[in-house]
């Protein structure tokens, strides 16, 4: 073998998956077309789960250096009025605040860095993957750069490539399609004065032209503006139409064009996520609109989810079967966040102006009743089922107190945690114990805990199950044997 695993495509999930392996012992070859990150910002939010993802590979500090908070998230019709508000906490019980904007060039360049020195990640970066078969001891895989090709030979491939997938359509895994699918504009600029612009992000729900303003990193802005009827990607990115859209909200000279392009913003997910030692992850399983920021968060939680299972089958320490649990687990979450988005996306691009009256009508009023009461945003949650022990709290992602100035994913590793305050024989290599009286605030996690004497915490650190913690550790090993 020429390395364990096989992940074809670098960006932010396929790169974050080859971080996680390797800090797992895992070797893996990350194959990309492209020598360099794409210099353009893509993705502009990630929340507090994800930043949990960042510390466990190490980034968290330099990713925080280029992004920002937000405090609020409002849905405003074409007069201004609120229609809807997301309040956002400024801290979390994951040890981090709730939502950040960021500039993904920068944060791909710290992953690019980390994995620079990491061994058991060989970065085959301008080699693309042409072709591959599967048989039943692993995968031979054939790399083309240019006139050149490598063959290489692992016990699992992954693709993270993207929409377009070369490896879904190799594994002849249809997308299911929610007949959603809208076109937009979308623009980015340098701002370095956004003192005249709300520091939230805002959805204009204006059935004239729907617009989405967002904060990205400190100094830029991201506009979104929906194409009409018979409006072409061609007039839409001319820059003089562009001007034209910015006008109403930044004077000449104030907002620097660096990027323009024209997306569709449609939800679509892959029927099958696995063909034997073929996974999906990222966008090349699922895709959904952006009015929930989820997009490259959901592709993360997959490299987490999948990164643990991986080595654990790999190590022996797990049976092959608990690959399967991958998508049952990731699956539905996604399918919860896209149709969360979808209905935010319907409720934005609305163009009859009938309809947006009366939709700004209902919306009005039912703030009003609720007393101006913030929405919940689509994302996180909990596992519906999966590789989980049923009890209370299982499938939530755990909160992280602090042991002393430490957090506490740094405290213990990258295996699972058995939070006890119990004594407990005969673990695992792979179990850590920890007494939350350690905690900072153990009052606050023996309220989370509730009458449970212990919890076992997952490697991505969702919840595996709370009980008798000689329960806990008998049901995961019969998880594992699966």
């Amino acid at each position: 073998m020429d390395a364990d695993v096989l992940i074809a495509g670098a960006g932010p999930v396929g790169a974050v998956l080859a971080a996680l392996l390797a800090q797992q012992g895992v070797s893996a070859i990350l194959a990309d077309r492209e020598t360099g990150i794409y210099r353009q910002p893509r993705a502009a939010h990630f929340d507090a789960e994800i930043m949990r993802i960042f510390q466990q590979i190490g980034i968290a500090d330099a990713v925080a250096a280029e992004a920002r908070t937000i405090s609020a998230y409002e849905f405003v019709n074409g007069g201004g009025d609120v229609l809807m508000r997301f309040d956002v906490p400024p801290m979390t019980a994951q040890g981090w605040p709730a939502s950040f904007m960021f500039h993904q060039p920068a944060m791909e360049t710290a992953l690019r860095a980390k994995l620079a020195g990491a061994p058991q990640v060989d970065l085959a970066l301008g080699w693309a993957l042409a072709s591959f078969r599967q048989d039943d001891g692993g995968v031979t895989a054939m790399l083309r750069r240019g006139d050149e090709e490598r063959r290489v030979r692992v016990r699992y491939l992954v693709g993270c490539d993207g929409g377009n997938s070369l490896v879904r359509k190799a594994i002849d895994a249809p997308l299911f399609d929610y007949g959603f699918d809208e076109p937009w504009l979308v623009i980015d600029t340098v701002m370095p004065d956004e003192s005249r612009l709300k520091p939230c992000g805002v959805q204009v729900c204006d059935p004239r032209r729907p617009t989405t303003i967002m904060p990205m990193s400190p100094g830029r802005r991201r506009w979104e503006f929906m194409l009409l009827p018979g409006e072409t990607a061609e007039d839409m990115l001319d820059d003089t139409r562009i001007a034209e859209l910015l006008a109403p909200y930044a004077a000449p000279g104030e907002a620097e064009l660096v990027r323009k392009a024209v997306y569709r913003f449609h939800g679509l997910v892959a029927t099958r996520w696995r063909e034997g030692r073929v996974l999906l992850a990222g966008d090349a399983a699922h895709q959904m609109p952006p009015f929930a920021g989820q997009g490259m968060c959901s592709g993360l939680r997959d490299a987490a989810n999948l990164a643990w299972k991986l080595a654990f089958v790999l190590r022996g320490d797990a049976g092959d079967g608990l690959l399967d649990t991958y998508q049952s687990e990731r699956e539905p979450h996604v399918r919860t966040i896209i149709e969360g988005a979808i209905a935010m996306g319907k409720i934005v691009c609305t163009l009859d102006a009938g309809q947006a009256a009366a939709r700004d009508a209902h919306m009005i009023a039912a703030r009003a009743m609720q007393r101006g009461a913030p929405a919940q945003v689509p994302g996180g949650g909990a596992l519906p089922q999966g590789c989980l022990f049923e009890s209370p709290r299982a499938g939530e992602i755990a909160p992280q107190p602090r042991i002393g100035t430490q957090r506490l994913d740094d405290v213990v590793g990258h295996g699972f945690t058995l939070a006890t305050a119990t004594a407990v024989t005969g673990l695992r290599a792979y179990v850590t114990t920890i007494d939350p009286g350690t905690f900072a605030d153990a009052p606050a996690w023996a309220k989370w805990l509730g009458a449970a004497p212990a919890a076992l915490i997952q490697p991505d650190r969702y919840v595996f199950g709370t009980g008798p913690a000689a329960d806990l550790l008998a049901a995961l090993s019969s998880a594992l044997a699966g």
